[in-house]
């Protein structure tokens, strides 16, 4: 009897091994436990290694990075651009010769107003300095605007043009011909600069530094990559004319819905001028010594100051970059 249970455990014994380290090999249990562990761990999986052609993306994102550093190393442009780019063909030595004019002018007439030595120089010095250059800000954005109005539709110009068969440059040209001003103009200088030998996308980038809009750079980037990575090219201007139409389209809603906040800026900040001349034309007198008196013309020249800060601060508030 004692023999049999010996024999009972030995078997016992042997079955529990055979269990424990041969059955997971016949059943497969150790494979998957294997796959388990190889599929939940956090290891980074070895990746085969890339090609050495780029993707296309990767192609767009590199052209991208190149012309955004071209963008950054840009400094401030030189008087003779910013002058061409206000739609004026003057020389530098016209430029300050108008402003030397008008330097001596605002003197003069601060001078015979009675305001003092000091108080002319500094009208001539803003006369001089500040109203050419102001007058050079204004007929560049009214030349920006202009061109934003007609830029859409010559972009769906140039996206028929190519949908029936013309090549980018005889679409260019026909914008070059018979586009209003300054698109016109725009686009016969991106023309004769591609027939010097330059390709057409970089042509095409140089618009943004005649005409610096978004829009413009859009259109260059558009072009500059198509001509790099290829692609459908009356596809990606049609939907870049999607977008100038939108853009177009919300700047005229943010100019809507301010217009009212811009009149009322308007009506505070010629309410002191107003009030000022109907006091001056039913009580001279009482009037007279803010320009005769020391205290007076101290207090007229901080008033003017304060005003000035609000118009800038109103207008800063009522003015909308998209």
């Amino acid at each position: 009897m004692q023999a049999y249970g010996v024999f009972f455990l030995v078997a016992l014994a042997i079955g529990g091994v055979a269990w424990v380290f041969v059955y997971p090999l016949l059943s497969g249990e150790r494979k998957a436990e294997q796959r388990v562990a190889n599929f939940a761990r956090t290891d980074p999986v070895t990746r085969p290694a890339r090609t050495a052609q780029k993707s296309r993306r990767e192609q767009v994102e590199g052209t991208l990075k190149q012309i955004e550093e071209k963008r950054k190393k840009a400094k401030r442009p030189p008087l003779s651009i910013r002058l061409t780019q206000a739609g004026l063909k003057w020389s530098k030595r016209r430029f300050a010769i108008t402003a030397a004019v008008f330097g001596i002018v605002g003197f003069v007439a601060a001078f015979v107003l009675g305001l003092g030595l000091l108080a002319a120089l500094g009208f001539g010095f803003a006369a001089g300095a500040g109203l050419p250059f102001w007058m050079l800000s204004f007929l560049k954005k009214r030349r920006e605007n202009k061109f934003l109005n007609n830029f859409p539709d010559a972009v769906d110009v140039i996206v028929r043009g190519i949908k029936a068969g013309l090549p980018l440059l005889d679409s260019l040209k026909l914008i070059a011909a018979d586009a209003e001003e300054p698109v016109r103009g725009e686009f016969k200088s991106i023309v004769e600069t591609q027939t010097i030998s330059m390709p057409i996308g970089e042509a095409c980038l140089k618009l943004y530094e005649s005409m610096q809009v978004p829009e413009a750079n859009f259109f260059g980037i558009v072009v500059y990559i198509q001509q790099k990575a290829g692609g459908n090219l009356s596809e990606a201007l049609g939907n870049l004319s999607r977008v100038l139409r939108d853009r177009k389209k919300m700047k005229a809603k943010i100019q809507a819905m301010s217009m009212e906040a811009k009149a009322s800026a308007s009506i505070i900040g010629a309410l002191p001028m107003v009030v000022m001349l109907l006091v001056w034309l039913t009580s001279p007198d009482y009037i007279d010594l803010l320009f005769t008196e020391p205290m007076g013309r101290t207090m007229l020249g901080c008033c003017a100051a304060w005003m000035t800060i609000g118009v800038l601060v109103m207008r800063k508030m009522i003015n909308f970059d998209f």
